[in-house]
This record gives structure tokens, sequence and C-alpha cells, in this order.
């Protein structure tokens, strides 16, 4: 099998994801050619994916690459890896991923698998993939090579740090023609924990009334580590931006805990969180749904229950 992952990473620094598909495959008794693409030093990022056991990374440098363009990305990938013969090409189910590569699957003239939980690399390739808003699982076979398929983050366990320095190859990337270019980036200057990376999220509904009481999230969260997330109805009402949305038409996340404050849990928002490992749902309705597919539920009022949690959690850090 010649496998290829497209490690993604932002300003040199990997997506934890990438790490998670390289590790699984590594599991699986297959070792991936991992492919990084940009522009600067992107020596870090290959050294990280050699301490998690990749063997060889490969380079894909130029200018028109330092900032994110789908069409470029894909012209680089499909040019280097046609030369290779690859049966699969995988990378995570981020919003890049999923921006870039149905355009490479096209050039390759071949489906695509997206948002897979699952995936087998060992004697074929196959992978399974939620659908119907996670009410199914669907499993995936490839009947034309490359198997293209992205994988969600946070679903596959992250292997120990223990590899070596990888053999590293650069490679002049051909980018071809670039008919939408980035001329500049704005950043708010907030620095967030990436919700599709977090392993605890913490999030809120409409029921919070306003943006200024997301406030109570923010300072449970910033105890633990955690990520702060809001349903549709909360970004609707402008209680919150748009990339904290949870849901169908925002992120799909799985960490290890998701708290849902205040939050009915209606399909569209389940779609995006029912893979977390632990759901805990606060609510003031016993009947809300979201209890259903919770494994703790508190009823109660959030803005009660969520402060004496935050002061419980750092009694708890106090002590540990």
């Amino acid at each position: 099998m010649s496998i290829y992952l497209i490690a993604e990473h932002k300003e040199g620094k990997l997506k934890r994801v990438s790490l998670e598909i390289l590790s699984e495959c590594l599991r699986q008794g297959v070792e991936p050619t991992c492919v990084l693409a940009g522009a600067g030093d992107l020596d870090s990022a290959a050294q990280e994916l050699g301490k998690y056991g990749a063997k060889k990374v490969v380079v894909l440098e130029n200018a028109e690459l330092k900032n994110y363009t789908n069409e470029g990305l894909a012209n680089a990938y499909h040019v280097y890896l046609s030369k290779q013969s690859p049966s699969a090409v995988i990378t995570g189910a981020s919003w890049a991923g999923k921006d870039m590569l149905p355009r490479l699957a096209a050039k390759f003239q071949v489906g695509i698998a997206s948002d897979c939980t699952e995936f087998k690399v060992s004697g074929g390739v196959s992978a399974r993939r939620p659908v119907f808003a996670g009410k199914c699982s669907q499993s995936i076979s490839f009947t034309a090579s490359p198997a293209v398929l992205s994988i969600r983050p946070n679903v596959l366990g992250l292997g120990e740090a223990k590899g070596a320095a990888p053999q590293i190859e650069k490679v002049s990337a051909e980018v071809g023609q670039i008919r939408a270019k980035v001329t500049e980036v704005l950043s708010s200057g907030e620095k967030k924990v990436d919700l599709t990376e977090a392993d605890i999220i913490i999030s809120g509904g409409r029921s919070l009334k306003s943006a200024d009481n997301f406030k109570i999230l923010s300072d449970c969260a910033s105890v633990v580590g955690a990520a702060v997330g809001a349903s549709r109805a909360a970004v609707d009402a402008g209680f919150a931006p748009h990339d904290m949305q949870v849901g169908q038409t925002g992120k799909t996340v799985s960490p290890k805990l998701y708290v849902a404050c205040g939050i009915s849990g209606a399909i569209q928002h389940l779609a995006g969180m029912r893979t977390s490992k632990v759901i805990v749902a606060i609510n003031k309705d016993p009947e809300a749904p979201i209890f259903q597919k919770a494994d703790y539920g508190i009823v109660g009022d959030l803005f009660e229950v969520v402060p004496l949690l935050t002061e419980e959690l750092k009694k708890l850090k106090a002590h540990s």
C-alpha cells in the first residue's frame, strides 16, 4: 500500500488531526509518506511528524502557498502525487481539508469519503463515516485509485512521540494558475483553543440571553483550558460569532468532554457533537432532548450551576 498523508499546518504548527492519522496508520502496520506544503521554514513541522513515527516527509515549497489557497494547494498536491501512484490520499476533515480535498479528488477523477470516523489501510482501503446527521454510519469501500478520504479530528488516538528525525525531501511545488488569492489576513488578536482539536468544549445556547453572559462559560473554560462553543440559535441571536458554532451548519467536534449549557438538543446541534466521548447537559427543562444523548445531566438553571461548577473546578485544580 502506498499511503500519502497530507499533513495540515498553520504557520508551521501541525494540526493534531494529522498526527492522529499518522498514529492510526502506524498502528495498522502501514508507514505513510507525509506531505507538507507551504512557504517558509517547515522543518519543525517535519521534525514533529518524525517524532510521531513518520519515516519520510516531503515538503512542497512555493512562495504562492504562503497564504491558504485551495486551488494552489490542490494543484501542487496533484502534480506531485500523480507521479507517485498513491493507493490512498488522507487528510484531516478540518475546514481547510473539507475545502481543498474535493478539488484534489476531482483532479484525480475519483470519489471522496469525507469526515470519516474510522479507516483501514492495511490490506485494502475502507472507511466508515456518519450519515443522516449522525443517526447512522456508512461503510465505504473504494473502487478507483487513489482512495481519497478525510478524517474527523479527535476520533483517533494519538500515539507516543518516540520517533526519530525523518528523511526530509524538499520539492519545488507547481501551483499552476491561481485565480483567487488571499491579499490580507485580519486577525482578531484573541487566542482561542481550536474547537475541532479541543479536548474539552463548553457550549452555550440561546438560554444565555446575551453575548455578555457567555463570559460565564469563558470563566469556566479558562480553568480547565477548554474551548467555548455555541449553538446555532445562540449564533443567530448574535450572542456568539459563527466560528464558535457547533452543529450541522457549524463545526463538527469530537472532544473528550462536551458540556452543553442551556442547549435543547436539536438534531442539527447533535450532528456536530454526538461523537463526543462524554456529554454533560445542563438545562432547567427536564424534558429537553439533549438529556437523551447526555451521559450525565444536571437539571437546573445554568446561571446557578455553571458558576458553582467553575468554583469546584478551581478547588480541584488547586489540589491537583
